[in-house]
């Protein structure tokens, strides 16, 4: 594990950490209060599609990730192989999917953050968490589920879910939603992918980063409505009904009109079958500053003093319960 040591901005430092992964390096960046107290549940945050980490965090210290460590919180924020900082980048003959990402990225993190933890614990005679809480943005949190339905070992070993425009299958009709997906994703990403290898999604200012093959196609059939692993045939959907889901908060956003849409949001709390979930809706109507988009929700400016404090409060509820128990 190598370090890069960014500096401190507003009371917060960040520090990128790479965890070596098969011929390179996850990038995993680390954002911890002036007084950071490793016993406290760590919190780990994964982007969506043609995305990376960094809609979670900034080096001026806006966004969600920044605003928990400011609030007390150890934050970590992955960029899944390829992908951000991650080593090496998405281009012609990158393979992975969003199979490895599933099975080997998200497992090998969730270790790395707890040892980091029992390590540090120790040296200061405290004791270590036992669990993550982990937070996802749109298709961040279908892997994080699906990670969670296949590996009971995790499902121990998380104590909570929190997604913003998490959805697993698109439902909703619309001319947006015919234009962007149905045109688009399903069929002119597919053919720009077989050109040039991968989805230059930057590039064509469609997304923060780019996409491979793999997990262009593997996302497409997942949204259509299959739910098994690609490259072994495991079935998530069956496995979801066994899980032992840990208790969740499903944010959508009211002008978030295709790619997590309200409605498919619900459908996603449904298919899981969680049960201890809570579903919010930001829009004005129910209080809130604006009526959210797909990426507003983290990235908007009034977010920071509308519903990241209720997220704050959330998080910091968990460790109220734990003093009345």
């Amino acid at each position: 594990m190598t370090q890069l040591i960014s500096g401190a901005t507003s009371a917060i430092s960040q520090t990128s950490l790479y965890i070596p992964y098969r011929d390179g390096q996850l990038h995993l960046r680390q954002l911890l209060p002036a007084q950071a107290n490793f016993s406290k549940t760590p919190i780990l945050m994964l982007h969506g599609a043609m995305s990376n980490g960094r809609v979670f965090y900034s080096q001026s210290g806006r966004g969600l990730g920044c605003f928990l460590a400011k609030a007390g919180f150890v934050v970590y924020v992955l960029d899944t192989a390829g992908r951000g900082l991650s080593i090496p980048k998405i281009t012609r003959g990158f393979t992975l999917g969003q199979g490895e990402v599933i099975r080997e990225q998200i497992p090998l993190v969730q270790q790395f953050i707890l040892d980091l933890h029992q390590t540090t614990c120790q040296g200061l005679a405290v004791t270590a968490p036992s669990q993550v809480h982990w937070c996802a943005h749109s298709w961040g949190g279908v892997l994080m589920a699906s990670s969670l339905a296949r590996y009971p070992e995790l499902q121990l070993s998380v104590r909570s879910l929190l997604t913003f425009g998490s959805k697993r299958t698109i439902r909703v009709k619309s001319f947006k939603k015919w234009l962007m997906v149905d045109v688009f994703w399903n069929r002119l990403a597919p053919s720009l992918a077989m050109g040039q290898g991968y989805l230059a999604a930057d590039k064509l200012r469609v997304g923060m980063d780019n996409e491979s093959r793999a997990s262009l196609t593997q996302s497409i059939d997942w949204v259509r409505g299959e739910w098994c692993d690609h490259d072994d045939r495991f079935d998530y959907a069956k496995a979801a009904a066994d899980t032992q889901w840990p208790k969740a908060w499903f944010i959508a956003g009211q002008n978030d009109t295709v790619l997590g849409h309200p409605e498919d949001v619900a459908d996603m709390i449904t298919e899981c079958g969680f049960k201890r979930v809570k579903f919010t809706l930001l829009s004005k109507a129910n209080g809130f500053k604006q009526d959210y988009g797909h990426a507003e929700m983290l990235t908007h400016l009034d977010a920071a003093s509308d519903h990241f404090p209720l997220i704050r409060d959330w998080y910091l509820a968990f460790d109220l319960c734990v003093l009345k128990d």
